[in-house]
C-alpha cells in the first residue's frame, strides 16, 4: 500500500443516476442551501408520524469523493429513530452547483455589477476549508428550518468528514453532539507529501489551475486535492476546542489500514472535553464501517444522539 493511501480516509463515491424511492414511514423532501453564493442540494428525512412537530436534528455530511445519495440508508435509519435528518452535497459535488471562476479578464463593460463572460466551474475537487465552510453554512440553514429543534442539533461525519464535523463543532458552539466514524483527521502529512507550498505558488501565479473533475491524484481516490488548503488542516486537534456541552463519539476501525488511529480518532478523543466516548470495532478495516459494521455503527450513533440530543431539554 502506498504512503498516500495511508494518509487519509474516504467515503466511497455514491452511485448516481438511480431513482430514489423514500422508505415507508418517512417524509422525504429536497432543499437548497446557499453557501457562499452557490446553491447546495440537500435531502431531508423525518418520520411521517411527526410531520409538523419540531424534532432534534442531525446534519450528515459525506467524505472525500462521496455524495449525499451515498448516505441514504444511514439517513433513513436515523430519521426512523425520531430525528429530522439533513444530508447535503458540498459545492461542486453530487447534485450541488459549482463555484465558478473566470477563464480570462473580466470585461470593462458592466452594469450594476453584472457582466457577460466565459466561466469555468470548479467541480469535484477536495478542499477541506471549502467543505467545512459548506457544513457551517448548512448549520446556519438548519436554524431556519421550521421542523428543526434548534436547541438540539447534532453532526454526523464519516471518513474525511469525520474530521469536518469536529472542525465545525469547534467553531459553531450551538452543536450539542457529534458522531465521527472512521475519521481521517489530519491532512498535514498529505500536504507535505504533495509539496503544498510549491503547488500554492504555482496556482497563485497562474501556472496551474484546479484539478479536473474527479481527478485521481491520491491513489485511486476520486477528487483532486487542493493541497495548499490542507497545510494546516488538522481537526483532530480541534477536538480540544469543542465546548464541553457538545458530546463527542468516535468510532474507529480496529484494523484500520489507511492511517494510524492514534493520530486521528484516538487523538481527538483524548483531547475532547465534556461527554466523550471511543468505540473500537474489532477486526474491521476502514471500509468495513460501510459494510459488515454499518448496522453496528449506525446503532451506536443513534444511541449517542438519543442520550445527548433527545435527552436534553
Amino acid at each position: 500500500m502506498t504512503q498516500r493511501s495511508l494518509l487519509i480516509a474516504l467515503l466511497p463515491a455514491a452511485l448516481f443516476g438511480q431513482t430514489f424511492v423514500p422508505p415507508a414511514g418517512l417524509t422525504y423532501r429536497r432543499g437548497n442551501i446557499i453557501s457562499e453564493g452557490t446553491r447546495m442540494s440537500a435531502e431531508l428525512y423525518s418520520p411521517t408520524s411527526k410531520d409538523g412537530v419540531k424534532l432534534p436534528t442531525v446534519i450528515m455530511c459525506h467524505g472525500w469523493g462521496g455524495a449525499a445519495a451515498g448516505l441514504r440508508r444511514e439517513a433513513a435509519d436515523i430519521a426512523r429513530a425520531g430525528y429530522l435528518v439533513v444530508v447535503f452535497d458540498y459545492r461542486g459535488w453530487g447534485q450541488s452547483d459549482s463555484r465558478l471562476i473566470l477563464t480570462g479578464p473580466a470585461p470593462k463593460e458592466k452594469k450594476d455589477g453584472r457582466f457577460l463572460a466565459e466561466v469555468k466551474e470548479v467541480r469535484e475537487v477536495v478542499d477541506p476549508l471549502d467543505m467545512t465552510r459548506d457544513l457551517l453554512n448548512a448549520i446556519h440553514w438548519v436554524h431556519g428550518e421550521p421542523q428543526a429543534d434548534t436547541g438540539r442539533i447534532g453532526l454526523w461525519g464519516s471518513s474525511y468528514s469525520g474530521g469536518h464535523v469536529v472542525y465545525a463543532a469547534a467553531r459553531d458552539h450551538r452543536i450539542k453532539a457529534l458522531v465521527s466514524q472512521a475519521p481521517g483527521m489530519d491532512s498535514r502529512p498529505l500536504a507535505k507529501l504533495l509539496d503544498a507550498n510549491d503547488v500554492a505558488t504555482r496556482r497563485t501565479r497562474g501556472a496551474i489551475g484546479y484539478p479536473p473533475p474527479r481527478a485521481q491524484e491520491v491513489g485511486k481516490l476520486f477528487g483532486g486535492p487542493i493541497a495548499e488548503k490542507m497545510i494546516d488542516y488538522a481537526p483532530a486537534e480541534d477536538a480540544a476546542r469543542v465546548p464541553p456541552h457538545c458530546a463527542q463519539l468516535y468510532i474507529v476501525a480496529g484494523a484500520e489500514e489507511l492511517f494510524d488511529n492514534r493520530d486521528h480518532g484516538i487523538k481527538a478523543h483524548s483531547l475532547a472535553r465534556g461527554p466523550r466516548k471511543l468505540v473500537t470495532i474489532p477486526a474491521i478495516t476502514h471500509y468495513g464501517i460501510y459494510r459488515e459494521a454499518r448496522e453496528q455503527a449506525t446503532k451506536l450513533a443513534i444511541a449517542w444522539f438519543d442520550e445527548h440530543l433527545r435527552g436534553i431539554q
